[in-house]
């Protein structure tokens, strides 16, 4: 479904991805992981379409997304209903005075008649149980209200694809859990989503598939979860974790701990 060959891209000649290849198949739920300005938001917008590669090529279900396909309209708009991005800060999401027409919005934009469009906007307000936040405006809501109004702006296109940039930043334990069982769900449903987090422990929780960066902006591992967290020397040299790293092996389950002085 997504093809990433030799990908390598700059910001004002900084660079923050270099020579990234990669394959993500239909269904696959994969975390990226790495150090801050490693690279892994940058992935994520260039897979959304949203900046370019500077060198190598993009490929999404076969056809290569560049700024020339981005800016014929048709295809834009397909590929955008296909693939949903949730941004770091809700906030740069959300701009409607109400969370029924910021749900709204992209199924009006896609030339829905109201009638689905409404269909829609009740299925996600059912679906991330947010049904009492309805006419409330999403400027007035809490991070946690937030970051569900925006997942469901994205889900009312019914996407294939979910990717995700540091889902739980600034979510209290409570909403962060909810939302790891929510991505769960959604992939045994059978969407594909994908994820970066600095959460190890919520890795381990939603991911088969994990993709580490390192801080020269590559591809240092892409491994099944558990052979890749179990790997501390690896971490380390990526800049996850320290010296006092370690992990707790218990039943079933592992917990992760990274001890501060």
């Amino acid at each position: 479904m997504i093809e990433i060959k030799d990908v390598s891209y700059s910001y004002e000649g900084v660079v923050a991805l270099q020579n990234v290849s990669l394959v993500i198949e239909q269904g696959e739920s994969v975390v990226l992981i790495g150090a801050n300005g490693s690279g892994k938001s940058t992935l994520l917008k260039l897979l959304n379409g949203i900046i370019f590669p500077s060198h190598g090529s993009y490929r999404y279900d076969g056809e290569e997304i560049t700024e020339t396909t981005m800016k014929n309209a048709s295809f834009s708009k397909r590929f955008h209903q296909r693939i949903g991005f949730v941004f770091q800060n809700s906030d740069t999401q959300l701009f409607t005075t109400s969370v029924f027409d910021e749900i709204a919005f992209g199924p009006r934009q896609m030339g829905y008649v109201e009638s689905i469009v409404e269909s829609r906007v009740r299925d996600c307000l059912e679906l991330l149980d947010i049904q009492k936040l309805k006419d409330r405006s999403p400027c007035h809501l809490s991070g946690g209200e937030k970051r569900k109004v925006a997942i469901a702006c994205v889900l009312s296109l019914n996407p294939e694809v979910l990717v995700l940039d540091e889902p739980m930043n600034g979510l209290d334990p409570k909403t962060q859990r909810w939302l790891a069982d929510f991505a769960l769900q959604l992939n045994r449903a059978g969407k594909t989503v994908i994820s970066s987090t600095h959460n190890l422990e919520l890795t381990q929780e939603i991911a088969k598939r994990v993709i580490l960066f390192d801080e020269a902006h590559c591809i240092a591992a892409d491994l099944p979860t558990e052979e890749l967290l179990s790997d501390v020397e690896l971490l380390k040299r990526c800049n996850l974790v320290d010296d006092t790293y370690h992990r707790h092996m218990g039943t079933g389950h592992h917990h992760f701990h990274m001890h501060r002085v």
